[in-house]
């Protein structure tokens, strides 16, 4: 958390203190949703972003070895291919204990990703944004509980439309993405749908599948 508010403070609780097995923040003093917060968090989150990181997968300064998205450890080892960290560490990882007719199509599409060279920086990702983790408050909002390292910026954007949040559309005009965004969704979504269907089963298969599948599709027409 602190790594991610080296970038801008304003939008990460503010940690007060670290245990072995614990992180305590101040507490957020929370408000009602609105467009205006929705939008400068947008503007937040890309400045965030653009503070960078050393490589895909690299987590934050001080930190070695794995992360955790929910209770769920996932690797974090340094990698100069987006592609290649996200098939490897992101997706693969957690298809191993799924029906083999729902991984097959992540599976392909895990090896198609990990086939292209993505003209990409790595960003300074939260990792985990789901509207849980986001707290909105009268003029921005602030991120908690984190899988911070450096990643893709589109997997933060992409796992927010996933669960739902409140002016998702006004975090993407303060974001300020482009229309080619949209088509890569389905893609950036593998890694929580991945991370879903082997913790809550098949409710997610669907889900997983349907992405996978038009991952496969947007790559074909790129």
């Amino acid at each position: 958390m602190r790594w991610l508010a080296q970038a801008d403070e304003r939008v990460v609780a503010e940690v007060v203190g670290v245990t072995g097995t614990s992180i305590s923040t101040r507490r957020v003093r929370e408000s009602r949703p609105s467009a205006a917060a929705a939008r400068a968090f947008g503007e937040a989150l890309h400045r965030v972003h653009q503070a960078g990181a050393p490589a895909f997968g690299a987590p934050p300064a001080g930190w070695e070895g794995a992360n955790f998205i929910g209770r769920v450890e996932q690797p974090c080892e340094p990698c100069e291919r987006w592609g290649e960290f996200y098939a490897e560490q992101r997706i693969k990882p957690f298809l191993g204990g799924l029906p083999e007719g729902v991984s097959e199509s992540a599976y392909a599409a895990a090896d198609a990703i990990a086939a292209v060279d993505w003209d990409v920086a790595p960003a300074r990702i939260h990792g985990d944004l789901w509207a849980g983790n986001v707290l909105f408050q009268e003029d921005t909002a602030v991120m908690i509980d984190p899988a911070a390292h450096g990643g893709h910026p589109w997997t933060d954007l992409a796992m927010l439309e996933l669960f739902g949040t409140p002016f998702y559309d006004e975090i993407l005009r303060g974001y300020g993405v482009g229309e080619e965004y949209h088509q890569w969704v389905p893609m950036h979504q593998l890694h929580p749908l991945s991370v879903h269907a082997l913790t809550h089963g098949p409710a997610y298969y669907a889900p997983l599948e349907r992405a996978a599948r038009a991952t496969l599709e947007a790559l074909r027409r790129a």
